[in-house]
Order: C-alpha cells, then structure tokens, then sequence
C-alpha cells in the first residue's frame, strides 16, 4: 500500500492561486492512478482531478476544469494540483488518493477505485 501526505494548502483570496502537493511512499510501484478529491463542511467527498501514474493520462471534474492542473513527477514520487482563478466554493479540505487497481479511466472519478488516502489539507478561498 501506498503512503500520502498532502501539503500546500492555506488561504487565499478569490482568483488567487495555490499549488498543492502529495508526497507518495511505500509501494510506490504499484500504484496505477493518482487522483485529488476535497470535501466541503456539510458536503460528501467530490471528485477533482486524477492522473494515471504511468502514461499521464488526465481526468478532470467540470467544476474545475480549465482553472485546475493535474501534474505528476514519477522521479521524485509527487502529485500536484495547481488550482488558478480560485473560487470561494472552492473551499473545502482536499484530499490525495492513490490505487494499484487498474480501472478505466471512467472509473478514476469514483472514490471507491481508490485505496490509499492522505490526512487532507484545508484551502480557503475568502476575502
């Protein structure tokens, strides 16, 4: 199984931007996709972003895409999540989730493809 530690979460004014990070460890090689999920207080967890850790391919939330990137760095065992042109329902706690199951990418977007999860990192978007 695969270790997360999210980082890089703070507050923010509106349009602002942020750059979150997830440090991966343990069985680094079996991991399959990498994906951010957040969760708002009073909401249930909500898809964001995902990556296949290896190939590259991208999957996005309608919410988020054009403003958030995705982004991997296989040699040091990082994911990335630049969030742009921030909004205040952007506020949540966001969470890195990692899977060794190989699912489809359709699938990525489901919370239960994924078996690893890190403590999660608060981002508030306010003036």
């Amino acid at each position: 199984q695969v270790q997360l530690v999210e980082s890089g979460g703070g507050l923010v004014q509106p349009g602002g931007s942020l750059r979150l990070s997830c440090a991966a460890s343990g069985s680094i090689f079996m991991v399959y996709s990498m994906g951010w999920y957040r969760q708002a207080p009073g909401k249930e967890r909500e898809f964001v972003a995902a990556v296949r850790w290896r190939g590259g391919n991208t999957i996005y939330a309608d919410s988020v895409k054009g403003r958030f990137a995705i982004s991997k760095d296989n040699a040091k065992d990082m994911v990335y999540l630049q969030m742009n042109s921030l909004k205040s329902e952007d506020t949540a706690v966001y969470y890195c989730a990692g899977t060794e199951r190989q699912v489809i990418i359709s699938q990525m977007r489901s919370p239960a493809s994924y078996v690893s999860w890190g403590q999660g990192t608060q981002v508030t978007v306010s003036s």
